[in-house]
């Protein structure tokens, strides 16, 4: 018995808990940044509590700041870019997933290979392509390398989902007079909306997120998301640590309300997805 209480503090308690304070502290101390006065941020001795507790870093980073434009022009970016990836990551899940064509195989390492190009070495190519079609400076530049970048992993992922949904379902509907596209969009969709909200998810947080290909073509302050508007409230000489703070847990909020709100659908969507692949 005590062998195996030993065992469990050891292999189960004691990772978990490292992992939740190596997470946790970080944005612990960030709220706490967020509620303090800029005076008493970096004052001495350190107070892990604010006294007094102040809201004037939020109102700052959202007037001040812009970063109310900031949020409006992320959430703008993100909710079109994840729609037309979450659309072709079906289309191209479902292909590799029911059709047996020559090629497959060989698609299926291309996308997998794309995921190990560093986004990095695209930059010059990609701007200069922007440039030439004049979409340097406009959110459709991101939207796009956004969607190029995130639907190869969401398809593979898709793949999984719809692998797990029997193919016999689809032919009975087709049997009862259903077409191939009616017997996908009656059957298959109802039946992979836990796929389609984790893919969804995943796939916003990657758009939410995206910093470098959002610095190199916005260059419109009219235009910057979240990530860029945090970079901008960096000054030359000097940082309001109160209103980064604040602006930072603004740009976590959204994710992480999302994240709870759709726990339930990721956990099936991801327990769907590898039963088969």
């Amino acid at each position: 018995m005590k062998t195996k209480m030993r065992d469990k503090i050891f292999l189960r308690c004691l990772p978990l808990a490292l992992i939740n304070v190596f997470v946790l502290v970080p944005i612990f101390w960030t709220v706490v940044t967020s509620l303090k006065e800029e005076g008493d941020i970096l004052k001495k001795p350190i107070r892990y509590i604010p006294d007094p507790v102040t809201f004037s870093n939020y109102a700052r980073a959202w007037v001040n700041c812009r970063f109310d434009r900031y949020f409006f022009n992320s959430m703008k970016v993100s909710v079109i870019a994840v729609f037309f990836i979450v659309l072709i990551a079906v289309m191209a899940g479902y292909a590799l997933s029911r059709f047996r064509f020559k090629g497959s195989g060989v698609f299926m390492l291309l996308l997998l290979c794309i995921q190990f190009i560093p986004h990095a070495v695209l930059l010059i190519p990609l701007f200069n392509i922007f440039h030439r079609l004049g979409l340097i400076g406009k959110p459709l530049s991101v939207i796009l390398v956004c969607i190029t970048f995130q639907f190869p992993f969401n398809s593979i992922l898709m793949r999984g989902f719809i692998g797990g949904i029997p193919y016999t379902l689809e032919e009975a509907a087709q049997i009862d007079g259903c077409s191939r596209l009616m017997a996908v969009i009656k059957v298959v969709l109802p039946m992979l909306i836990p796929g389609i909200v984790t893919t969804s998810a995943f796939a916003f947080i990657g758009v939410w997120n995206e910093f470098l290909f959002s610095m190199m073509f916005l260059n419109d302050s009219a235009n910057y998301t979240i990530p860029i508007g945090l970079k901008m409230m960096q000054g030359e000489y000097n940082i309001s640590y109160g209103a980064l703070a604040a602006g930072a847990i603004i740009a976590m909020s959204i994710p992480v309300a999302l994240f709870a709100y759709l726990q339930k659908y990721l956990v099936t969507g991801l327990s769907a997805g590898a039963v088969k692949g």
